[in-house]
């Protein structure tokens, strides 16, 4: 009787949910140990800045210029060609579907005519594992705060697939509120970096904006009330210094109502967990602030979790992420038929979604 191989898994991974075309090339061996052996977004900013937000239409018909050339980019930077491939991940959903669909359908021609395995990838899910990219592998389980332009939720994930909603935003994402309150001041689009960088230096304690939801038992968001508070003072504000303290106002009261929330669902969390699984994981565009970093460093540490986030280069989308979360698939016999659909919405913990029907997530990629 033979031996039965455990190989490694190298993925090309394709994310096409927003407006970044990106692929890339990842192996993971068998002993967990993750490489990035390529990594290609080719952003589509340019061609939205005009209109102050990603545009549907626009953005599906550059994915489907783009996609091509990237894929045959990053194999060529991995030093490599579809034969070497071991499998393929696309993402499948949420997002804008017609650049969900331009991936997807990608994915499935790759596995088809390679005869290689296809994973139709949740976006959240390689979200979800974008923190094990890094030197350091982060192991299961551990408590993930999702926050980006579309989504703003609570998780705790035992492992691949098994993720359980402590809880979400009753309105709009904080990236989406990072977004609208930069336009409101003027700035360019994308909004949130923008607006951490004309924060610098300003005075946060001058506005006094809401922070809505503290000290409630639920682990919820609600950012709403925030975006209008502060979009009407920007109305009135010509002075360069005055945008300034008002936009360090802005980061710093998301940052205050993502840590109180975030310590809520670690004293949860921890309630069912040993001091060694005691690991809080932060991952998603906004992720790449570093004073919402900052700020989320504290509060892990003052509840005895450990902190980890990924590299700033995988917390906005990309295609890396897409290929470990579709690896660690393949690495458990699982894959997808040539039929998998592309999917608008697809939460992560799809009870807590049937159970919470006025919970609505922040619409990623939605125009402004």
């Amino acid at each position: 009787m033979g031996t039965v191989q455990i190989l490694p898994q190298v993925v090309l991974g394709l994310e096409t949910s927003c407006d970044e075309t990106a692929a890339a090339v990842v192996r993971l061996d068998p002993g967990g140990a993750v490489r990035v052996l390529s990594s290609v977004v080719a952003s589509q900013i340019a061609d939205h800045a005009p209109y102050g937000g990603v545009v549907p239409e626009i953005a599906a018909r550059a994915h489907v210029e783009s996609i091509d050339g990237v894929a045959e980019r990053a194999l060529a930077e991995a030093g490599l060609a579809y034969r070497d491939l071991t499998g393929v991940a696309a993402t499948a959903g949420p997002g804008l579907v017609g650049g969900v669909m331009v991936g997807l359908s990608f994915g499935k021609a790759v596995a088809l005519a390679r005869g290689i395995p296809l994973v139709a990838v949740n976006h959240l899910e390689g979200h979800a594992v974008s923190a094990r990219l890094g030197a350091e592998i982060v192991p299961y389980p551990f408590l993930l705060l999702l926050v980006s332009g579309g989504h703003c939720q609570l998780l705790e994930v035992a492992g691949v697939g098994a993720c359980r909603r402590l809880g979400t935003t009753i309105d709009d994402a904080a990236g989406e509120a990072f977004d609208k309150i930069a336009k409101s001041l003027g700035l360019t689009y994308p909004g949130g970096p923008a607006l951490e960088r004309l924060a610098e230096g300003g005075d946060a304690s001058r506005f006094p904006l809401p922070r809505m939801l503290l000290g409630r038992k639920d682990c919820d968001f609600s950012f709403s009330g925030l975006k209008t508070a502060a979009a009407r003072l920007a109305e009135g504000l010509t002075e360069e210094a005055d945008r300034r303290d008002l936009a360090a106002a802005v980061q710093t009261a998301i940052a205050d109502q993502l840590a109180e929330r975030s310590i809520r669902a670690m004293q949860n969390y921890a309630a069912a967990h040993g001091a060694d699984q005691r690991r809080f994981v932060v991952a998603g565009g906004v992720a790449a602030n570093q004073a919402v970093r900052v700020r989320l460093t504290a509060a892990a540490a003052d509840k005895g979790f450990s902190f980890h986030a990924p590299p700033l280069a995988y917390c906005t989308d990309n295609a890396a992420m897409i290929a470990l979360a579709g690896a660690e698939r393949l690495a458990l016999g699982l894959s997808d038929p040539l039929d998998a659909v592309a999917r608008p919405r697809w939460p992560l913990d799809a009870a807590a979604a049937m159970a919470a029907p006025t919970h609505k997530a922040g619409r990623k990629g939605a125009k402004a």
